[in-house]
């Protein structure tokens, strides 16, 4: 028994890959090619792609919003999980890292799940809820610039159904929100962990996975 989350060194971290992570080999395939990026860092793990896809399944997710797409790995996990009917509505503004991953959409076959937006995602989710799309989506996930984090939260808080759940990345930022801020990211991540602590309209965890994911699901 443990107070306290585990600390994972290389070879544990590697056991729990080894027998937990099951990928589409899209999947890897869009890992591997990513991993030369010069901003590989902006991918998330693989263990948390496959926490996410859990979640989406967990509560029958249908329609969902991806703010920051990256090489598409988070939006690949979260089609797969979706029903065949199912759609991301996946938000980013750089063309270029985004058609890295839609062939690799495309093998998986979840290609048409995937409606890609390249624009600012704020104008994409205002565009949404001037639509009356509010209430309509089941599951949001936030991972894109930290200083605009708490307008997407907002935005995807409108657009999301009671009981609907959104995920936000980095929130934990190597460690950095626990000490005082020395760049903006940081203090606006700090700010938005403290307004969601004390959020009547959520529940709310802080899971130590990745880079720290937060989940909030509307009440």
């Amino acid at each position: 028994m443990s107070t306290r989350t585990i600390a994972l060194d290389d070879i544990l971290y590697q056991y729990l890959v080894d027998v937990s992570l099951r990928e589409h080999p899209a999947q890897t395939g869009l890992r591997a090619i990513t991993h030369d990026h010069p901003y590989v860092r902006m991918q998330i793990s693989p263990e948390q792609g496959q926490f996410m896809a859990m979640l989406v399944k967990l509560i029958g997710a249908r329609r969902t919003l991806e703010i920051g797409v990256f090489t598409g790995y988070s939006a690949l996990s979260v089609a797969l999980a979706l029903p065949i009917d199912g759609c991301v509505v996946a938000c980013d503004i750089n063309q270029e890292y985004t058609d890295i991953g839609q062939p690799f959409w495309e093998q998986a076959g979840v290609a048409h799940k995937i409606d890609l937006r390249i624009a600012p995602a704020i104008d994409t989710l205002d565009t949404l809820v001037a639509e009356g799309q509010g209430g309509q989506f089941d599951f949001a996930f936030i991972d894109a610039d930290k200083t605009a984090y708490d307008t997407y939260y907002e935005r995807c808080l409108t657009l999301l159904r009671p009981g609907g759940l959104i995920a936000i990345d980095n929130v934990l930022w190597g460690g950095k929100v626990a000490y005082a801020p020395d760049e903006d990211d940081t203090a606006a991540l700090q700010a938005l962990n403290r307004k969601l602590h004390a959020d009547g309209r959520i529940d709310l965890s802080l899971v130590p996975i990745g880079d720290g994911l937060t989940l909030a699901r509307k009440r």
